[in-house]
């Protein structure tokens, strides 16, 4: 009897260990969970993760690799970015997710191409992310399009003539979407009217006057949702009539909330509409999504406490599907290799096809433009504009 317990317990022992010893890919998830963009980095991780519960392994030479996502949060500084960026790489990932926040993945893009440790952006969208790093692919479109789309729909939408834009000093983000939107409208024969505020303000009444006492007809203002959310409400509470108009980082349960109730008009671009059915994928994808989410309710709180499809969310799946091809193209878990396979990868993702440009750039040329709808506190499909439009 003994000996057969003897057995038996070698024989568990032995099956713990091979479990132990599964083979697993490592890919990073740079996002902030804190910081201004804490909100919309949590949409982008949530994304990610669903992808992982569809696809939570990869073949590599024959062999089945568990996927084992490691999460750092970037703090949605630049600064903590670099630390976040480098405990990724120490811990040994072969390729790197995000982040939500241009400014941060350019900061920590320089720890990954020092490390020869791939990434791709999810809904990093300043020029420079990929221009300036080498290890850096994304999935979604740039913010000289994204500027140029909003300029056109403010011109087109509400005659707007003067356009004051309100960005954030020294935020790669902001301030870089605030330039293309003022150089398109200006190139159209508007007037720009253009401020600044410091990081950590609270009171953007003095702003918003100007924006009034300058004539504005519109107003652009492409922020953090932290500072979308304090904008608003003192706009709201100013009875400000002039439209209100962002980019992506607009397209969040926090604008909805600060939103619902006031007379506001608010709108901005995106990358996708969860009720755009023209794609049987997105429309799978916006499915299961929501199923996974009503059941999983930490996973709802990090949503907003909704189950609203978030744009950064259909990108985070995407980045990881992509990251999935990369590994299967490369039939390697070396970062090195799948720095090389990357650039071939073409897939179809629930955002639309992916393919990069030479420097990394997903080859995208369409945004949705959505209105939040004050009363149902959910965001109203307006329009789509692809780059071809933008010429005619």
């Amino acid at each position: 009897m003994k000996k057969i317990l003897s057995l038996v317990l070698a024989l568990a022992l032995l099956l713990t260990a091979s479990a132990a010893m599964a083979d697993v890919v490592k890919i990073g998830v740079f996002e902030p969970a804190s910081g201004d963009n804490g909100a919309g980095g949590k949409q982008e991780v949530i994304g990610i993760e669903y992808a992982k519960s569809i696809v939570p392994t990869v073949e590599v030479g024959g062999k089945t690799y568990d996927v084992e996502l490691v999460i750092v949060d970037n703090q949605s500084a630049t600064d903590k970015a670099v630390s976040a960026a480098q405990e990724l790489v120490d811990a040994g990932v072969s390729i790197v997710l995000g982040s939500y926040g241009s400014g941060v993945s350019m900061a920590g893009g320089e720890v990954f191409a020092d490390a020869e440790v791939p990434a791709i952006g999810c809904s990093c969208t300043n020029p420079g992310v990929t221009s300036l790093c080498d290890y850096y692919w994304r999935v979604c479109f740039l913010d000289p399009f994204q500027g140029t789309v909003m300029a056109n729909f403010a011109m087109d939408e509400f005659g707007a003539k003067t356009a004051y834009v309100l960005s954030q000093l020294g935020d790669d983000y902001t301030t870089g979407l605030a330039t293309y939107f003022a150089k398109a409208f200006e190139s159209m024969g508007g007037t720009v009217i253009n401020e600044q505020f410091t990081e950590g303000t609270s009171d953007y009444t003095a702003y918003l006057n100007n924006a009034i006492s300058g004539g504005a007809d519109v107003i652009f203002s492409p922020t953090s949702t932290t500072v979308a959310s304090l904008l608003i409400n003192q706009a709201a509470s100013m009875n400000v009539s002039m439209p209100i108009l962002a980019g992506d980082t607009w397209e969040s349960s926090v604008i909805l909330d600060a939103a619902k109730g006031t007379n506001l008009t608010i709108c901005m671009s995106t990358f996708f509409d969860e009720k755009d059915e023209s794609s049987p994928q997105a429309a799978e994808f916006v499915q299961g999504f929501k199923a996974w989410l009503n059941a999983n309710p930490d996973k709802k709180t990090n949503n907003g406490g909704n189950d609203i499809v978030a744009a950064v969310s259909a990108l985070g799946y995407d980045a990881y599907m992509v990251a999935i091809e990369a590994i299967k193209a490369a039939d390697s878990i070396d970062s090195v290799a799948i720095a090389e396979a990357l650039p071939s990868v073409v897939t179809t993702g629930v955002t639309g096809s992916i393919s990069f440009d030479e420097i990394g750039d997903a080859n995208k040329d369409m945004a949705y433009i959505k209105k939040a709808n004050t009363e149902t506190g959910a965001f109203d499909f307006v329009k789509t504009q692809t780059v071809a439009e933008l010429a005619k």
